[in-house]
């Protein structure tokens, strides 16, 4: 497996990096080392997660899959693996994590850092990323910026970045990223970050598929022209693009396990676009998971593509996409149903 560097880092990531927000509800600790250990096995030495998982995130549960990785890592050769984290932000109501982080300052991100390395057994991280915006944006299915929603001053960019420029000095961190950001964002924490000589963001985290392919409305220019790597995530969208619930409605699977989790899958035109993309990868012999996993894997703008499963054989079928690029008809193909159905889960 080849290795990519991570925008301006030194840090040179797989291709392939394991989500692990089932770890703690979907898997077990047993399953979860086991998915750590194949992923390993394949040449991934890149591993992501976040102080509020497993996903959906519940009081009962939160911090779990941190906890499971932590136990996993003790036994490592920790220099070996690119370990991400996140801090969860405010403006979302999660009661359960540090008593509800009203904010990304100072007192929230220590107390976020703290946590974590002591969770993960470790003592830096390698990237951490600010989980989503605290300021009001469109994110998780919303895709209309709308004024309105001003309701609370939010901690500015500036202070975020000294907050985080504290964890870099301290060796707890090594590089920092972004998720769920939008274009204003990332040129402000690029443009603050040279102008007051603070850590500059090597990632950014986005939902990106078949099915949402937004980020390449200007944003990839962004990151083509100021090397920052992009980390798409839900690239088989929520496992409609598996095309399980096309063959069967009631599949076991997170659609079903939780109802009306992800507003972005529950739009018009999903299940007609999820089909489409299906039809077309039966037809030309591969599975509808190798179509969409190979897509985003091989896109130019993406350095690794994070990917999670709830079995080990779905975790298999997921690497292995990664020795099937996709032919140039099928690419056309493929643009021609984008056209029709075009972001249907933006």
């Amino acid at each position: 497996m080849e290795y990519r560097k991570l925008g301006k880092s030194d840090l040179h990531v797989s291709p392939i990096c394991l989500g692990t927000m089932t770890f703690g509800d979907q898997n077990t600790e047993a399953e979860s080392h086991a998915q750590l250990d194949y992923a390993l096995s394949q040449g991934i030495n890149f591993i992501d997660t976040a102080e509020m998982y497993p996903v959906p995130p519940k009081a009962e549960t939160v911090t779990r899959t941190e906890t499971i990785i932590g136990s996993w890592l003790k036994k490592q050769p920790r220099d070996k693996i690119v370990l991400a984290s996140k801090v969860a932000g405010g403006n979302r109501k999660l009661e359960w994590i540090r008593g509800g982080p009203s904010a990304v300052d100072r007192a929230n991100v220590r107390a976020a850092i703290e946590g974590s390395l002591k969770r993960l057994q470790t003592d830096y991280l390698d990237l951490y990323q600010i989980h989503w915006p605290e300021r009001n944006v469109p994110i998780f299915g919303q895709y209309q910026f709308d004024p309105s929603q001003e309701t609370k001053t939010w901690v500015s960019i500036h202070n975020q970045l000294e907050s985080l420029a504290e964890l870099v000095k301290e060796g707890k961190v090594r590089y920092i990223g972004v998720s769920n950001e939008q274009p204003w964002g990332v040129m402000e924490f690029l443009r603050i970050s040279e102008q007051y000589g603070l850590p500059r963001i090597a990632s950014i985290q986005n939902s990106y598929s078949l099915l949402n392919r937004g980020f390449e409305f200007g944003m990839t220019e962004i990151v083509y022209r100021e090397q920052v790597s992009l980390l798409p995530y839900s690239p088989l969208a929520f496992g409609h693009l598996s095309g399980k619930y096309i063959d069967d409605p009631q599949a076991k699977g997170r659609v079903n396990l939780f109802p009306g989790y992800a507003q972005r899958y529950t739009k018009p035109n999903v299940t007609l676009a999820s089909a489409a993309y299906a039809e077309l990868a039966r037809r030309h012999g591969i599975t509808p998971t190798e179509l969409a996993l190979s897509f985003v894997y091989h896109r130019w703008f993406v350095t690794s593509t994070i990917i999670g499963a709830t079995s080990l054989a779905q975790l298999q079928e997921n690497i292995s996409a990664w020795q099937k690029p996709l032919a140039p008809e099928l690419l056309q193909a493929i643009e021609n149903i984008h056209l029709r159905y075009m972001n249907p889960a933006p």
